[in-house]
């Protein structure tokens, strides 16, 4: 299978200075100009295509500077403040790039020399000088900015803002390029599942590809025995067998899962969301009753699938994933009040790769609410630090994700071939499910390890989609 596509963002930088002061002051620009290739050494070391502007230092350079970076269709600019520059000679980068900038006040030392420093050496620390002009040139021209003020060494709490950034910008741009396919339809009756494909296209920028399970029954008659073979050993390793599964129950579940490998290549995907009803056995039910398998082995390799058609689920599942959280399919199942949290998960494939446990396949006699039987996925997500998020719409139409932080709690789980964990939110369950309701969310979300709505926080900039936040973790 091949990897998601390139994640890799790109990152424009450009440092400021002023030109008056390079024949007042020898060896200054040069100095600042080795701050510079601090700063974008450690952009680059944090994933990210580096598309240097180099200091600017006058306004018609600024302008030289804004069309390189537009050329280069950065996905955020860096404005470090060497010293201090005149906004004349900032705004127009950000003006021909219309990306959002992150102002960079990073002071080189911790402190200045008081009785010992002369102009020059002040001059190569008094980034903090410039910060609030551009703030208000950058207001007013309606540009979105965001200042990190900190030390340039020795920073961990500026330089893991950046980075946060950095990983923001990264999943930004795996939106904007994602190719989602859609195989069959909408879970029937599921209002809030339903979905606008030209507002995913036009608001997020990501592509959705229709499927028929024609597409999928005609790679699953291909399958070699050789492939069904090696997807059965893959499976063995990965799953334990509830003790009401048979060899035979895996044979047409690992066609399955390779004719979706097959798909994915083909369609060249990055996500899956799906269902189809499939009528009195036929060949389209029984494929629809087998998908589980293979869209959980997708899932943990980075290709989120979604189940009930649930297009903006699977949306929540690949920004999750991105940030190398996870994100399983979930939706609420109980409150539990006599030990204060909500238990959380969903029939279907779950991302077993944050799994707490080996996970377990289990037979199913029936899927509650759909067609078919055959083996479905069983477990808890890792415990500890967990976010889950959902994206929605509001009555416009425009997306918004709903977010919030908590902690996956050891215990007992349902063992009915679903996943399902316990979660417990820093409110009260019956408190806690108010709130998020209270946010218009769908009843799906994408469930990961890890406080992540710093992370979603950032990405909502550069998406302009916005984060409700729930609750957040202490």
């Amino acid at each position: 299978m091949p990897a998601p596509h390139d994640l890799q963002p790109r990152i424009g930088v450009f440092g400021i200075g002023h030109a008056a002061y390079w024949p007042q002051f020898p060896g200054l620009k040069e100095r600042l100009e080795g701050y510079q290739r601090e700063v974008e050494s450690r952009v680059a070391a944090f994933g990210a295509q580096v598309v240097s502007a180099g200091l600017v230092d006058s306004a018609p350079a600024a302008r030289a500077a804004g069309e390189l970076l537009a050329r280069a269709g950065a996905d955020l600019l860096l404005c470090y403040v060497a010293t201090y520059a005149t906004s004349s000679q900032v705004l127009p980068i950000v003006q021909q790039a219309r990306v959002p900038v992150l102002v960079l006040n990073l002071q080189p030392i911790a402190a200045l020399d008081y009785e010992h420093t002369d102009t020059g050496e002040w001059l190569a620390n008094c980034c903090a000088c410039s910060a609030p002009e551009i703030s208000n040139a950058f207001t007013r021209a309606g540009v979105d900015f965001h200042v990190v003020s900190g030390m340039l060494f020795d920073d961990d709490n500026a330089w893991g803002e950046i980075g946060q950034w950095c990983r923001a910008a990264a999943v930004a741009r795996g939106l904007r390029t994602a190719r989602i396919g859609f195989l069959g339809h909408t879970y029937p009756g599921m209002l809030d599942m339903y979905s606008d494909f030209t507002a995913v296209h036009a608001q997020l920028g990501g592509h959705i590809e229709l499927l028929e399970m024609d597409d999928l029954a005609l790679r699953a008659t291909a399958v070699s025995a050789g492939e069904i073979e090696a997807k059965l050993v893959e499976t063995r390793a990965l799953f334990d067998l509830a003790p009401n599964v048979t060899a035979g129950d895996l044979d047409f579940p690992a066609r399955v899962a390779v004719a979706l490998d097959h798909l994915c290549r083909d369609f060249d995907l990055d996500g899956l969301t799906y269902y189809y009803r499939g009528l009195d056995g036929n060949e389209f039910e029984r494929l629809g009753a087998s998908l589980i398998l293979g869209n959980s082995l997708l899932t943990a390799r980075g290709i989120p699938a979604s189940g009930e058609g649930d297009l903006k689920t699977c949306l929540a599942m690949l920004m999750m994933d991105r940030f190398q959280a996870g994100g399983s399919f979930t939706e609420f199942y109980a409150m539990d009040f006599n030990e204060g949290f909500v238990l959380m998960g969903h029939d279907g494939p779950g991302h077993v790769a944050i799994s707490a446990r080996k996970p377990v396949l289990r037979r199913l006699e029936l899927y509650h609410g759909k067609r078919g039987a055959g083996v479905s996925v069983e477990f808890n997500v890792r415990l500890g630090p967990v976010s889950i998020v959902g994206v929605t719409q509001d009555a416009n139409g425009r997306f918004k994700m709903v977010g919030a932080e908590g902690e996956s709690i050891p215990g007992p789980i349902l063992q009915i071939g679903n996943t399902n964990s316990r979660l417990r939110f820093s409110l009260p369950p019956a408190q806690f499910v108010n709130r998020w309701c209270e946010q218009g969310p769908t009843h799906h979300c994408a469930l990961g390890i890890g406080h992540r709505l710093a992370e979603f926080r950032k990405l909502s900039q550069l998406i302009a989609v916005p984060l409700a936040e729930v609750c957040v973790h202490a």
